[in-house]
């Protein structure tokens, strides 16, 4: 998969990593955004709207856990955290803050660079592959239960529009695509994230849960299978 010229923020405090990461992207055909410190990223975001954010954790002025909150406060852009922070408290409070990828340092620009293909392949494959028809142009959104708007990539509970980041889309749309279906952890890892995921498998359980919040009332159709994983109960929305 070719750069095709999208944005990518890199932010992060280590000019030789700025330098690394642009360099590469470049070569990628990616156009790289380059901020020292979170809130230059923060402000660079705002002005720049990139395709996707690198984003370090430890960073002065604003740090990266920072810098992700407010982006998930306005936007659903895919964020990949970057640190040398490697415990699993960390990578999963990322995630809780709707992270979509959480890389450890010090990590493979190859590997780096499979991640970001990745997170925007999953945003482009969920391009429409047809035309709607004038029914379902014409069809009102439903004013109650669960919805998703696949043409518009939307989530509606009870008619309201509740944001998703990318991969919460794609893992409901690979639970409400399996119904009844007992999932095990690592056969949503193979499916939703979609390469060879190195993290803990724990990661599934972040995301469900966050989920399960989204969803409101209806949160309790995704079921917790004890030992295996988690099935979705329910008409597929």
């Amino acid at each position: 998969m070719e750069g095709q010229g999208l944005k990518i923020l890199i932010a992060d405090d280590e000019i030789r990593m700025r330098r690394i990461l642009s360099d590469y992207l470049q070569i990628k055909g990616y156009e790289p955004i380059c901020a020292q410190d979170g809130a230059q990223a923060w402000e660079l975001f705002q002005q720049r709207q990139p395709d996707l954010v690198l984003l370090d954790v430890m960073m002065p002025r604003l740090d990266g856990w920072e810098v992700c909150r407010r982006i998930r406060a306005c936007s659903s852009v895919p964020v990949i955290m970057l640190t040398a922070r490697g415990q699993e408290e960390d990578e999963l409070h990322g995630f809780s803050l709707g992270a979509d990828e959480y890389i450890a340092k010090p990590f493979s620009l190859k590997i780096l660079l499979a991640r970001v293909e990745a997170v925007l392949r999953r945003r482009g494959e969920a391009a429409p592959a047809a035309e709607p028809t004038a029914l379902e142009e014409s069809a009102p959104a439903p004013s109650s239960g669960v919805s998703i708007d696949r043409m518009g990539r939307e989530l509606r509970v009870d008619g309201r529009p509740v944001e998703l980041t990318y991969t919460e889309y794609e893992l409901l749309l690979y639970l409400t695509d399996n119904p009844g279906v007992a999932l095990s952890r690592d056969r949503i890892l193979d499916n939703v994230w979609r390469y060879g995921y190195e993290g803990d498998a724990r990661t599934v359980d972040t995301h469900v849960k966050k989920l399960r919040s989204k969803l409101g009332p209806y949160g309790d159709r995704i079921k917790t299978v004890r030992g295996v994983g988690y099935k979705y109960e329910g008409e597929r929305p």
